[in-house]
Parts: C-alpha cells; sequence; structure tokens
C-alpha cells in the first residue's frame, strides 16, 4: 500500500511517499528555520503563508522522487491535530482538495501518534529486521518543542497516555534557556553544541518534583536563568535578554552542559519510574524532535534494553512518520473520512 503524507503543524512543510507503513520512497522536507532564527521563535501566520508558498510545489517532489503517479498512491494521510491553527488549515485543505481530485480516500492523524511511528520508517533500500524487533507492550517517552508525555501501547493504535507535562514541553525549554545563554534557535542542537566543551557537572540545577509520571519544566527554565544571574553577580531583576553580553564561552558551555544533563535525567527518571509500574513493558521507543538529543539516546541506552530511536532526520516534523501512522490505523479497521467534513482540532489527546 503506498501513502502520501502531508504534514504541516508546524514550521515545516513536508511530504512523503512510504510502502506499507515502513518503506520511505520519498521524503520531502521545507524547513522555516532560517525565517525564524532571526525571531527566536515561530510567528504563526508567518508559518502558514510559507507553508502555502510551498505546499504543492513539496507534494509534486515528493511523488517526483517516489517515482510514483497519482494512479499509484492508495491513500492520503494528513496531519489534523494538534499544532498552529494556520498551518495545520493548509495542510488539511491541501489533503482534502487532492482527495476531491484525484478520489483517493483521506485520513487525519494525530501529530504525536505520528511521531511515535517514525520509529517504524526505514530506507527503500534498507532491511527491517532490526525494526521487527520492537515489540507490545511498549512505553513511548514523546518529547518535542510542543509536548512532553509518557505513553503506553499495548497494540497499534492502543494508546494509554501514563505521563504529561503539567506546562511547558522540554523542546521549548531547550529553547528559552538557550536564548537566556545566547545561543541560537532552535535552542535544542545549540545546546548539544555548546555543552561538548562543558562541564556537566558544574552547576547543580533541581530537578522538579512533580508527582507520579508528569513533568513540569517551568521551574527549570527559572532555576536557569537565577543561576545565570548569580554566577555573574546579577540581581534578578536584570533582564534576562541582556545576560548574554555578559557571558564568557567557558560560562555557557558549562551551563548549556548542566542543564542538558538535568533535563535528560529527568526524563529517565520518570521513564524508568514508569517502567516500575509497568514491568511487562518489552520496548522502549522515543519520539520527537528531542529524541535526536544525543546525550538522550546515549543514557537511554545504558537504562534500558530494546530502546528504538527514531532516524534523525525522522525525528523531526516529516510526511513520512504520518505515512507510517496512516498505515499502521488502516490495519486495525480505521476508516476513511469525508473530505468535505475534516475540521482541524486545537486538542492534543490521541485517538
Amino acid at each position: 500500500m503506498l501513502i502520501l503524507g502531508i504534514e504541516t503543524s508546524c514550521d515545516e512543510t513536508a511530504a512523503a511517499v512510504v510502502e506499507d507503513g515502513v518503506k520511505v520512497l520519498s521524503n520531502v522536507v521545507v524547513s522555516q528555520i532560517d525565517i525564524f532564527a532571526e525571531y527566536g521563535g515561530v510567528i504563526p501566520e508567518v508559518a502558514a503563508r510559507n507553508h502555502l508558498e510551498v505546499m504543492m510545489p513539496v507534494v509534486d517532489k515528493a511523488l517526483k522522487d517516489a517515482g510514483k503517479t497519482w494512479g499509484e498512491i492508495d491513500a492520503i494521510a494528513v496531519t489534523h491535530t494538534p499544532g498552529l491553527l494556520g498551518s495545520l488549515l493548509i495542510g488539511t485543505l491541501t489533503a482534502r482538495t487532492l482527495a476531491i481530485l484525484h478520489k483517493k480516500p483521506l485520513y487525519a492523524v494525530h501529530h504525536l501518534k505520528s511521531h511515535i511511528y517514525a520509529n517504524w520508517l526505514i530506507e527503500e533500500s534498507s532491511i527491517a529486521s532490526e525494526k521487527s524487533t520492537l515489540d507490545f507492550p511498549l512505553l513511548a517517552l514523546v518529547v518535542s518543542g510542543g509536548h512532553t508525555q509518557i505513553l503506553r501501547m499495548e497494540a497499534h493504535n492502543h494508546f494509554e497516555i501514563i505521563g504529561t507535562t503539567r506546562d511547558d514541553a522540554v523542546g521549548e525549554c531547550f529553547d528559552k534557556v538557550a536564548k537566556i545563554l545566547g545561543l541560537p534557535y532552535p535552542g535544542g542542537p545549540a545546546i548539544t553544541k555548546a555543552a561538548k566543551d562543558g562541564d556537566r557537572n558544574k552547576y547543580k540545577l533541581p530537578k522538579p518534583n512533580v508527582e507520579g509520571l508528569d513533568f513540569s519544566f517551568s521551574g527549570l527554565k527559572t532555576a536557569v536563568l537565577r543561576a545565570v544571574q548569580a554566577e555573574l553577580g546579577l540581581p534578578i531583576s536584570h533582564p534576562s535578554h541582556d545576560l548574554k553580553n555578559h557571558l564568557n564561552k567557558t560560562q555557557i558551555a558549562d551551563f548549556a552542559a548542566s542543564f542538558e544533563k538535568t533535563a535528560v535525567d529527568y526524563l529517565l527518571n520518570k521513564l524508568e519510574k514508569a517502567y516500575e509500574s509497568n514491568p511487562e513493558t518489552k520496548s522502549f521507543v522515543f519520539a520527537g524532535g528531542v529524541s535526536a538529543n544525543e546525550l538522550l539516546r546515549k543514557e537511554a541506552e545504558k537504562r534500558f534494553n530494546n530502546v528504538f530511536f527514531p532516524e534523525p532526520k525522522y525525528s523531526g516534523d516529516n510526511g513520512a512518520m504520518v505515512a507510517a501512522a496512516v498505515y499502521f490505523e488502516i490495519k486495525t479497521g480505521v476508516q476513511p473520512i469525508d473530505p468535505y467534513k475534516l475540521n482541524i482540532m486545537p486538542r492534543s489527546k490521541i485517538s
């Protein structure tokens, strides 16, 4: 089965053709990172306009790269929630229109579900034997700029959220800490790069104290801010945007390394706690943009057995993961939707 996947939930315009939920025949992503680097974050209205400009060229290239025609495509998959409403609108309208024009069944999929299914993706020329060991039940840690959750999967398309952030997501925390340190957007890769030259034990940062399996990251951002101000001997009233002008390279590297270690430890400690409550777990899956973090991958493999991460190019937003998620939805009996009735829904619960 060939599925065209379309993804526009934030600032990447993406389309891909995937065969049988695992073989990636094409994967085209146009990122707006260069546009928003100057602002340190995404501007929703600007993101939507840029999606509109490149959406159809991206879809056309995905078909061309896969060597497929519309006659060979079996279904269209699109992200419909959660995300920036303007961005989602461009993707869903495109998918709806294409489904009507080419008489293809249309499936709308949850963004976080797609990130989890990125772990099943392989290149067309790859051998799937390694991925075949991904067994249920599994625990999935979804970590991105907008979400931090632990989910339990009993089988394909059966999700139970057992832990979630009560405020900010870990990826957003990376971005804000990077801004305090004067590092470029996006913050995740910038902090990882700076941390390579830093001392991970230089600054003792507190891990948020939240009961159960839930997370909180708002306090960790504040802790970094106060630690930087204290290190520089500046009052807490000193504006955060000016701190970078007082930090030297060694201090930036040490703060980046200390923060990264604290955040990774916090995430994995929660996952270990989830495992204690679910000892029957056979696999551990990481998903979302922060899953590309090198320290997270290294430490996770030390703590857990049968650990899976998506290939780095599939950890961020992309159309291939959308197509993969819909393939497994179809396998479990999910029916296509009426393209005339698809609505975008600003919610975060997987269903």
